[in-house]
Formats: C-alpha cells, structure tokens, sequence
C-alpha cells in the first residue's frame, strides 16, 4: 500500500467522513462508521482511493452492497477511481460499534451489544443466556426466542415486561 503525502491528510479525513458516512444495508439506522465495519481509508494518487472494509463476519452478505454504496458515494464527491477492500484481519467485533452506533441500535428497538463482550473471557463463545436489557421498556427480564433473527448478527428476544419482541445485536468475536 502508498502511504499518501502529508498535505492528502485533509482530504483522506473529509473522504473516510463521506465513506463512513454510508448507511449499513442491513441496519441504515447506523453509519459504516458507527458500525466500525469502515477499517481505512487511502488517497493513492489524485482521483484515486483504497477503502478498507471489515463485514461483521466471514461470507456476510452486506460487504458487496457496502462496497458499491461507498463507491458510489465517493464517486459522486469526485473521487474517480475507488478500490474497496475486504480486510478479515483483525476481525470486526461488537467492540468496534461506537457509542453512537450503540444508542442509534437501541432508540431504533435492537438491544445493542454490551460493550467488552466481544469475546468470552476465556476466548470461546459467547453465551446466549445473557441478561439483556430490552430497548422498549428497559427491564433485564428477557427470554431467547431464537439465536437467528432477520440477519445472522441478531437474536431475536422477548421481554416478559412489556411483552415486546426484539433483536439482539449479538456479541461477536
């Protein structure tokens, strides 16, 4: 990889701004950026551009919509020539959503990830048993419905509170 002239830091900053700003395909209540999916962002030469990206995991179906939305969206700011990335190493985890992205989750009905649970303590699986926290009413009091909801990422919950289903964004290593 070239490593861009001092003066292009400027201009990678305003561009992985406009990358980052990119909705999820699956989740467009959160940024790229928000999700930390966005991993770089390389000026290469005038009018060209290297994006890192890192799905949330390994043969996740959103990395080819997430590529041609930040192309685009580069492209419509001028850039003309963008590369997308796919980096699997390090590997995403929940650790990598932002507070933002976290609150965005919540207020939009998905129990976020708790935040240092992105890997158990001894470095297997995380467990489903989990006391999560329901996004509608708040209470602890929440059963698993299914380790799968609308995507492979979340979980589908029931609070027996305020009764109200909902996803999990689960803890992912």
């Amino acid at each position: 990889m070239v490593t861009p002239p001092a003066e292009t830091t400027a201009l990678e900053a305003e561009l992985r701004e406009i990358a980052g700003s990119v909705p999820d395909p699956e989740l467009p209540v959160v940024s790229l950026a928000e999700l930390g999916v966005l991993r770089g962002l390389h000026v290469l030469a005038p009018g060209r551009v290297e994006v890192e990206l890192t799905p949330t995991y390994t043969g996740c179906p959103a990395v080819e919509a997430m590529s041609a939305d930040v192309e685009r969206a580069l492209r419509e700011h001028g850039v003309a020539e963008v590369t997308v990335r796919t980096v699997l190493s390090p590997p995403w985890t929940t650790d990598a959503i932002t507070a933002e992205g976290r609150r965005k989750l919540a207020e939009f009905g998905i129990a976020p990830p708790r935040p240092g649970r992105g890997a158990s303590a001894d470095g297997g699986p995380v467990a489903v048993d989990l006391a999560i926290r329901c996004p509608h009413c708040g209470s602890a009091d929440t059963t698993l419905l299914s380790r799968f909801s609308s995507t492979a990422c979340k979980a589908l919950r029931r609070c027996a509170s305020c009764r109200e289903p909902f996803d999990h964004f689960k803890e992912l290593t």
